[in-house]
């Protein structure tokens, strides 16, 4: 009786509150987007390097999920080679992690990039957010998972074939392991049972399995073929499928389709048990938080490829997948602009943003169901979108 009367007087409370025209405040909501200003590409397809130190994070309010606005644009290091996952938000939205894959040096009056160390722990919930730690990990971290609990993380390095294993306690992050891998590994997920993660093996065509207990990460040397050159790998949120981006062709446009693998996560071991075709090149993937529908971002030969070719295309595009239970069909593509890279979905799943790395900005897609529209509005980044992603793919 004493507890049901408390808790009258708590619901009490709250209706006499929200009558007095006051809200109960709601948790902040953001998506992080890595924009690099150290390559571009020229009319050839030549890759074009300039000096480091205009890179930025922008974080971005999603609260109002047609109409988001950036809070903080925090000048850190990152890199557009790589998957698009080389950052993400912890599951309480507390910290966002940014690894910078490569830095441009000067050699003999010549620019080139060099793998780096760097991954960038941030704190959002300071106003503005900031910069709280910097943890070295191997060379070139490209793709880097947080568990459900957020009490961990990886982190891919492609240049050192292994994956960091760091736990995450309040603010404190640090490496506690590193795993080797024997080939490269671009990127990387986590289970939602926390307790397997897939990782791409991209120039091998295959995908690694980790198992994993508490901050144990184990690596049992299993791996099986998905496709030529899977550079992403996602895991469901309901974790009964996994989907890999198989890029072809080196990870380069070439006109042709592509496919992305549907593997079955409930198989012992896992093994992949269909493909679905999709567009050219697909760099990013993501599913939607409640699991039933997954996009791929195509680059759709408008990126480091000739003008000139014949594949060449101004704008990217957003291969649509409905996901019924373990079967996997592509219902759509969506237009959006210049070599489209990440996307991330709002936390109800009902808007997509898609980050375009040439026109400097975000697309901003409708999702009604199974539906995909661009609504043609867009967000104003300070630079090129390399990566985006929040904490919920």
């Amino acid at each position: 009786m004493a507890r049901s009367h408390k808790l009258m007087s708590f619901g009490a409370v709250v209706v006499l509150w929200l009558a007095a025209g006051m809200a109960v405040p709601a948790a902040a909501q953001h998506i992080i987007v890595g924009n690099d200003e150290k390559l571009l590409w020229d009319d050839a397809g030549k890759g074009v390097l300039s000096p480091a130190g205009k890179d930025t994070l922008s974080i971005i309010d999603i609260r109002s999920p047609l109409a988001p606005r950036i809070v903080a644009n925090l000048k850190l290091e990152n890199s557009v080679v790589g998957p698009p996952v080389n950052l993400q938000i912890t599951p309480d939205g507390k910290l966002a992690l940014l690894a910078n894959s490569l830095d441009v040096e000067s050699e003999n009056g010549a620019l080139k990039s060099v793998p780096a160390t760097d991954l960038f722990v941030i704190d959002l919930t300071t106003k503005p957010p900031a910069l709280i730690a910097t943890v070295k990990v191997g060379r070139q971290p490209s793709g880097l998972a947080i568990s459900p609990k957020g009490d961990l993380a990886l982190v891919t390095n492609r240049a050192d074939n292994s994956i960091s294993v760091l736990t995450i306690s309040g603010k404190e992050v640090k490496v506690v392991d590193t795993v080797a891998m024997g080939d490269s590994v671009s990127a990387v997920s986590i289970s939602p049972d926390g307790k397997r993660a897939l990782a791409a093996k991209y120039a091998v065509n295959k995908i690694a399995v980790l198992d994993i207990d508490g901050s144990k990460v184990t690596y049992g040397k299993y791996d099986f073929t998905v496709g030529v050159w899977p550079y992403n790998v996602q895991i469901s949120p309901r974790g009964d499928i996994a989907l890999a981006g198989n890029q072809g062709n080196g990870g380069a446009s070439d006109g042709g389709a592509d496919s992305v693998a549907v593997i079955d996560m409930k198989a012992n071991p896992p093994r992949v048990i269909d493909y679905v075709a999709v567009g050219d090149a697909p760099e990013g993937l993501v599913f939607s938080p409640n699991g039933r529908l997954a996009v791929t971002v195509n680059l759709n030969g408008s990126g480091a490829g000739p003008k000139n070719a014949w594949y060449h295309h101004r704008n990217a595009t957003v291969s649509v997948l409905r996901v019924d239970g373990r079967k996997v069909r592509r219902i759509g593509d969506v237009a959006v602009r210049g070599l489209a890279e990440g996307a991330a979905f709002s936390p109800d799943g009902k808007v997509l943003y898609v980050g375009n790395y040439l026109d400097q900005n975000l697309s901003i897609l409708k999702v009604d169901g199974l539906k995909v529209t661009n609504t043609g509005k867009t967000l104003k980044l300070p630079g090129h979108p390399a990566s985006v992603r929040g904490n919920r793919q």
